[in-house]
């Protein structure tokens, strides 16, 4: 981790699923998703600020570091990756723009670095939550949007986060889609990948 992070982490937990069988079937290659999610110091907690800036100086810091966490759990390269997400909770005394500065203006260009592209809009969440609140991150395709085989999510959760004057800060990515996706639309097999779109 770089000395001259300005985020003040109290814990970084990282998550790993894999999933070998659904419904009875065998999933071949198991479909694998990994998150990391830092806990961090809101440094606007309370308090009505104007200008967000140091919060989205984090995110960019906090993009590359976590999205070579996830990347590095599943065992990949960042460009063999396939889908992302990204996810925010606040503390009871943030507010959702404190979760919007970190993860929206700066964040996603280091996720793509790190994976090698991202033609596609990252998915985001972020909500407000005490203790243990579940996070929601919701996963696309990084480079297609339309391939409907990856329109998933992954849920995690910490146990003492966040506490009132922390954010939770999440990226989850994936190296395949659904386990044995069925709903048709664009394959994988078919992006383009030139517009985010196809």
């Amino acid at each position: 981790m770089k000395a001259n992070i300005q985020a003040k982490i109290r814990k970084i937990v990282t998550f790993v699923e894999e999933t070998f069988t659904e419904m009875g079937r065998k999933v071949d290659p198991p479909t694998r998703r990994a998150a990391a999610v830092a806990v961090i110091e809101n440094p606007y907690a309370g308090q009505y600020v104007e200008d967000l800036s140091k919060l989205m100086t984090i995110g960019e810091e906090l993009g590359e570091l976590l999205t070579q966490r996830a990347v590095a759990a599943l065992g990949i390269e960042g460009p063999s990756a396939e889908s992302y997400g990204k996810a925010a909770a606040v503390g009871e005394n943030g507010e959702l723009e404190h979760a919007a500065a970190i993860l929206h203006p700066k964040l996603g260009t280091l996720v793509r670095r790190v994976l090698g592209k991202g033609a596609a809009l990252i998915p985001s969440s972020k909500k407000r939550g005490g203790m243990g609140v579940v996070l929601d991150i919701p996963l696309g395709h990084k480079d297609a949007a339309f391939v409907r085989s990856h329109f998933d999510g992954m849920e995690v959760r910490i146990s003492d986060a966040p506490r009132a004057n922390e954010i939770m800060v999440a990226i989850a990515v994936t190296d395949s889609g659904r386990p044995l996706p069925r709903v048709g639309g664009l394959s994988k097999d078919q992006i383009k990948g030139e517009d985010g779109l196809r």
